[in-house]
């Protein structure tokens, strides 16, 4: 496999939420970013991917421009002292490792939480930002394809993406799951705390139900709301935003419960009300399912959905890394292929050159039905004689031995030649 495809990357592995925040890109600066890295180093072929949990760059060229490409980020984001970071950056130096990694970003094997779909989707929306500047050749177009087929794979045969494998996203599919039979129903997300956070992530992918942020502090709940289709309550209207909601999902740090018994009972529910308490100690009174209509959840029923469904999701890891493995072989045989392409077009029209000009010289004397004739015979005749080098260069790549056989060609055709006096 010919050593063209390489990147860097800046994850929650590598470094801490302060660093991830300093380098991340939005969608305009991935845009900007990547016509600069075409500008600055000529390269055609460029894939950004940039999220809370990763930044990561991935290109096609013979060069190794790693090193310059963290520096150009740094300073893009205003980071003057490039060195101090350089630490947090992996760099994937040579075209396996930068393949298998990107195969595993995208399947979601190095999520936070494994198997979580988020990435995948963000990977399809970084491929066409790429397309979209055509930054994507073959090279890419092929790979991604082809990680798509795997995450298929992934999808259809196993038990990887089964399940809600974190509290908070199990909170959104419990949610959904016991809104079914309700037409948009009104969910009300208390308290934005790290886990209020993740559960509003999860729920900005979602378009089954009406989301209210409300936060004791409004200006954070105005962050979060922030380019999403969320209402924002006042902490103040907390009694007619509880009565209002189908769904409360409450994870306020409090030492007492915040919604009582006593208060939900004033509210004369006519319809079933969900409470979903994610908080530590309980915000949501013990014996409120006392009252009529109202079920609660709590984090240990989450807690236990959430572990099931990632041990599940772990079991099937295995499975995963093999799809993968079967996905890389069948690209590397075609990337070997694609070295000895260009050898494939010359020697093509090395021969179609030399049928052409012994066409020219006896065409005068022949009628045009023999000339039909004779064209459909030369172009079968060369169809069979460039067909065995053809399948030879072809199994000599999957050898290993294709650089040998491509210099013997053109040698024997002066392919060189050939291509400069057809053109």
């Amino acid at each position: 496999m010919q050593n063209l495809f390489k990147s860097v990357s800046l994850s929650y592995k590598t470094a801490p939420l302060a660093v991830r925040e300093q380098v991340a890109l939005n969608e305009e600066e991935i845009k900007r970013f990547s016509l600069k890295i075409r500008e600055f180093f000529d390269i055609q072929e460029i894939l950004i991917v940039s999220t809370c949990n990763r930044t990561e760059v991935y290109y096609v060229s013979a060069e190794n421009r790693n090193e310059a490409i963290i520096k150009l980020i740094l300073l893009e984001k205003g980071i003057l002292d490039t060195a101090e970071y350089f630490a947090y950056f992996q760099q994937f130096n040579t075209q396996a490792e930068a393949v298998q990694h990107l195969f595993e970003v995208a399947t979601g094997l190095h999520s936070k939480v494994v198997g979580d779909l988020q990435i995948p989707n963000q990977v399809k929306q970084s491929y066409q930002i790429a397309a979209d500047l055509n930054l994507a050749g073959p090279f890419l177009h092929r790979l991604m394809h082809t990680i798509f087929f795997a995450n298929k794979r992934v999808a259809q045969e196993t038990a990887f993406r089964d399940g809600a494998a974190s509290t908070s996203y199990a909170a959104v599919a419990l949610t959904e799951e016991v809104t079914q039979n309700i037409a948009l129903p009104k969910v009300l997300i208390l308290g934005l705390g790290e886990i209020g956070i993740d559960v509003c992530k999860n729920m900005a992918d979602k378009n089954f139900a009406e989301i209210t942020v409300m936060n004791r502090t409004r200006a954070k709940a105005e962050k979060i709301a922030e380019g999403q289709h969320f209402r924002i309550a006042d902490f103040a209207d907390l009694y007619e935003e509880v009565k209002r909601a189908d769904v409360i999902i409450s994870s306020v740090m409090i030492d007492k419960p915040l919604i009582t018994k006593e208060l939900v009972a004033s509210m004369q529910i006519l319809t079933f009300k969900y409470f979903i308490d994610l908080s530590v100690p309980r915000s949501v009174e013990e014996n409120l399912e006392e009252v009529a209509g109202v079920l609660v959840y709590n984090i240990d029923t989450l807690r236990q959905r959430a572990d099931e469904a990632l041990q599940n999701r772990l079991a099937s890891i295995p499975q995963v890394e093999n799809i993968i493995a079967e996905a890389i072989v069948g690209f590397e045989d075609w990337s070997k292929e694609m070295v000895v392409s260009p050898t494939i077009n010359k020697l093509k029209n090395a021969l179609e050159q030399i049928r052409k000009e012994e066409m020219a010289r006896h065409l005068k004397n022949l009628t045009p039905e023999e000339s039909e004739k004779l064209e459909k015979i030369t172009m079968g005749i060369v169809q069979k004689i460039i067909k065995l080098p053809v399948l030879q260069l072809k199994a000599a790549c999957k050898r290993g031995e294709a650089e040998q056989l491509v210099d013997v060609l053109h040698e024997l055709f002066d392919l060189e030649k050939s291509t400069t006096h057809h053109a």
